[in-house]
C-alpha cells in the first residue's frame, strides 16, 4: 500500500456513496458519475463528478496531516527569522471552507482560479466542489520550453496576487494549471497574515519550483519583470526553507547568489 493512501486516510464505499447522494440531492440530480483523480494530493481523495465539477472528499485523517504540515512550516518560517503565517484547520469541513474562500479570493482578485462552487459536511467528511477545468496540463506537464516562455507571466500573477494583499501559500508545479495559454492557480492555502514575509516566501517558492526545470539566471531574470531586486532579497531569506521541501529540491547556493549578483 502507497504511503500516500495510508496517509490521506481510507474510506469505506457506504461513506462515500453517502457523500455523493448529498452531493446530488445539493445539485437536484437523480444520480452522478463519479471518476477518482490518481493524483499526488496528501490531503483530500479528489474525484470529478459528471465531467462538470473537481470534487475533494476530505477525511478527520487529512485535517490531522494538514495540521502537521502547518507547523512544520510555521516551524521553518520561524527559522528563517520571521513568525510563522500559516493557519490550520481543525477539522475537514474547515479544510474545505478554507481552501473555497481562498479560491474565491484569487477570482476576486482577477487571477485566474477554478470557479469555487460550495464546501460542505456529509458522512463527518468536508466536501469541496470547484469548477472542473478540462484538458489543462500542470506546468510540471510543460517542455522547458514552454515553463521559460511562461515564467514571466507566473511572477506577474503572483505579483497582482500580492498586490491586492493575498498569497497563495502552496506554489509547486501541481498548483499551476496552464488552459489555452492561460495560467490557473490552484490549491491555494490559508494563511493568518499575508504581510511582507508571508509574500516573500511565496515569492521564493516560486523561484524554487522554476529553477527545477530552468537555469538560475533565467529564473531570476523573469522574477525581475514583476519583483523589485528589495523583493528578491528578501524571498532569499526563505530559499534554505524552501529547498527542504520534497516538490522544490534546488541548488540554493546558486539561485541565492545570482539574486545578490543582481541586487548589488
Amino acid at each position: 500500500m502507497a504511503i500516500r493512501d495510508v496517509v490521506r486516510g481510507r474510506i469505506d464505499w457506504d461513506r462515500l456513496a453517502g457523500v455523493f447522494r448529498e452531493f446530488a440531492r445539493r445539485h437536484d440530480r437523480e444520480y452522478v458519475r463519479v471518476e477518482f483523480v490518481e493524483a499526488d494530493n496528501w490531503l483530500s481523495i479528489p474525484c470529478v463528478v459528471d465531467d462538470e465539477y473537481f470534487v475533494k472528499v476530505i477525511t478527520p485523517q487529512n485535517s490531522v496531516v494538514q495540521s502537521l504540515f502547518t507547523a512544520g512550516r510555521n516551524l521553518g518560517a520561524v527559522s528563517s527569522g520571521t513568525g510563522g503565517f500559516f493557519e490550520r484547520a481543525d477539522d475537514p469541513l474547515t479544510m474545505a471552507e478554507h481552501e473555497l474562500a481562498a479560491t474565491e479570493r484569487m477570482r476576486e482578485a482577477g487571477i485566474d482560479a477554478p470557479e469555487p462552487v460550495e464546501a460542505f459536511e456529509a458522512e463527518g467528511l468536508g466536501v469541496l466542489v470547484l469548477e472542473y477545468l478540462k484538458d489543462f496540463r500542470t506546468l510540471e506537464d510543460c517542455p522547458t520550453e514552454e515553463v521559460a516562455d511562461l515564467a514571466p507571466e507566473l511572477f506577474d500573477t503572483l505579483a497582482r496576487l500580492h498586490e491586492q494583499g493575498l498569497v497563495h501559500g502552496d506554489l509547486q508545479g501541481d498548483n499551476v494549471l496552464v488552459l489555452e495559454d492561460a495560467l490557473y492557480l490552484i490549491d491555494a492555502t490559508h494563511v493568518r497574515d499575508a504581510g511582507p514575509d508571508a509574500r516573500a516566501y511565496d515569492l521564493a517558492c516560486a523561484i524554487g519550483m522554476l529553477v527545477r526545470f530552468l537555469d538560475a539566471s533565467t529564473v531570476v531574470e523573469a522574477a525581475l519583470s514583476a519583483y523589485s531586486p528589495e523583493e528578491l532579497l528578501a524571498a532569499r531569506e526563505f530559499l534554505d526553507f524552501v529547498n527542504l521541501r520534497p516538490d522544490h529540491e534546488f541548488d540554493a547556493p546558486e539561485v541565492i547568489g545570482e539574486i545578490e549578483k543582481v541586487a548589488a
